[in-house]
């Protein structure tokens, strides 16, 4: 990825160097900001330190936005000192989304904070009109504090992200990044899209003086559903990255052009690795991302589970000169429907850090392979039909299926030995379920038609007053702007 690199003089590099950095502006949505220090932050605990610390010392501003903020310790702490702050004078914004908040926190747990002078306001809350509206999440991890210090991650505030010592639950593993300098303005910018999204926009900020400043150069990316701004880097990275490519996501599910541009890089030598949970708090997107293990594995990317409690970061690394770290999943909820937030780093410092944590990572995770002995690729070795074993005949009746026990004991007892498992079998447990469930439906249809009849009745009545309501604010907003035309001529 030589678009970090010092050049030569010639025409051509150069000429070659300012087109990728086009392309990767434009692929954003987001321009490189030079000038700014980032420090990596690891999982939640080091997180809810530095954010508390910037909440407590705030002069002027405080500007929050979470997906998820939990009425537990945790989630108490933050809004006690950010009542602290509205009580001494500190403008407080919070933004929180309304369906991750659902069971979490109410709205009166924000009470105290509106109380003290504190504005909160809820993303994106059922709304009449809008059947399809709740689709869109703001699944942001973000504070801004003063215009100086900025923080984002893919860490929620709940104490879930810190385990459960008296169950030897681990804490989860998580990243995020602390930012000063220019790019701390484009987070607030960020947030003031956000605010003005659900209602009055914030008056504009004065701007901060950065007197602390480095020299890491950074895209700040703010994406807003069907931007697909984080999308198409992605893919422009997968198809640009030259020696490595190493992805941790906490809900991958592949797609297929994605899929594909991983495959073509893995194929080119690219050591392209992903690390995944081992086990999810959202079980069915865990099975979803299992699912789509093979063809990443018969193209040469090595596939590992994380053995830890759960594994929530959303980062990237390539070639280690470029990085990114933030809210972002590699599905397309976060592609295209939800309103996320990523930095992207072209800093070679910042990306080695990244990559010798992935290394770490890498020491508590289980690779999964598609055969016993059968594997693919050293950082120096890249596998080759000679160093594949001859394929053996499957062998049927008693004989195969002790084999088959067999082979699941080694798989197993491998795992544990070796930090290595043979993916199973990934598509008939989904397969077998929705037969299942179909079957049921099937049923209760033939015997209990008004079970099925009544709910499919009052979900179409729902719709038709949404729609109905949708078409007829519409036609009022455009026989409006009719008349304003009209009065204009």
């Amino acid at each position: 990825m030589s678009y970090t690199q010092p050049m030569s003089h010639h025409a051509a590099p150069v000429h070659a160097r300012l087109l990728a950095e086009q392309a990767l502006s434009r692929a954003a949505g987001a321009p490189l900001l030079t000038g700014n220090r980032a420090e990596l932050l690891i999982d939640a605990a080091a997180h809810y330190d530095a954010w508390l610390t910037a909440i407590r010392g705030a002069k002027e501003r405080v500007l929050l936005e979470n997906y998820i903020i939990r009425d537990d310790a945790i989630g108490q702490a933050f809004r006690e000192a950010l009542v602290e702050c509205a009580k001494r004078g500190v403008f407080v914004a919070v933004v929180y989304d309304w369906l991750g908040c659902k069971g979490q926190s109410r709205d009166r747990f924000w009470a105290p904070l509106r109380a003290a002078g504190g504005q909160v306001r809820a993303f994106n809350p059922p709304q009449f009109g809008q059947p399809f509206g709740w689709i869109s999440r703001d699944h942001r991890k973000l504070l801004v504090v003063d215009g100086t210090q900025g923080f984002l991650s893919g860490v929620c505030i709940s104490e879930k992200w810190l385990g459960d010592p008296a169950k030897s639950i681990a804490p989860w593993r998580d990243t995020g990044v602390a930012l000063l300098g220019p790019a701390v303005a484009e987070l607030e910018h960020a947030f003031a899209e956000s605010w003005a999204n659900i209602g009055t926009p914030l008056s504009p900020f004065a701007a901060a003086a950065g007197d602390d400043t480095g020299n890491v150069a950074l895209r700040v990316i703010a994406t807003q559903p069907a931007t697909a701004g984080m999308y198409r880097l992605d893919q422009l990275i997968a198809a640009m990255a030259r020696k490595t490519l190493w992805l941790t996501d906490a809900y991958f599910i592949g797609v297929a052009p994605y899929v594909q541009a991983l495959a073509a890089a893995a194929r080119d030598g690219v050591d392209v690795r992903l690390l995944v949970p081992g086990s999810s708090d959202i079980p069915v997107v865990a099975g979803m991302s299992r699912a789509g293990y093979r063809p990443l594995l018969k193209a040469g990317i090595r596939v590992f589970e994380w053995n830890g409690s759960m594994l929530h970061a959303k980062t990237a690394v390539a070639d280690g000169l470029w990085a990114r770290v933030g809210s972002s999943n590699l599905n397309l909820a976060s592609w295209l429907s939800n309103r996320e937030i990523d930095v992207a780093v072209e800093d070679t410092g910042f990306a080695q850090q990244l990559a010798e944590q992935y290394e770490r990572d890498l020491e508590n995770a289980t690779e999964i392979v598609l055969a016993p002995g059968r594997w693919r690729r050293h950082a120096d070795h890249v596998q080759t039909s000679a160093d594949r074993p001859p394929r053996t005949r499957h062998v049927g009746g008693s004989s195969g299926r002790a084999a088959a026990g067999a082979l699941r004991i080694a798989n197993t007892m491998g795992a544990a030995l070796t930090d290595r498992r043979v993916l199973g079998d990934t598509a008939t447990g989904p397969l077998l379920t929705g037969a299942i469930v179909l079957s049921l439906l099937a049923v209760v249809a033939v015997f209990w038609p008004a079970v099925i009849g009544w709910p499919l009745a009052i979900l179409a009545a729902w719709l038709a007053m949404n729609f109905g309501a949708r078409a007829w604010r519409l036609r009022r907003r455009f026989k409006r702007r009719a008349a304003e035309l009209d009065d204009a001529g």
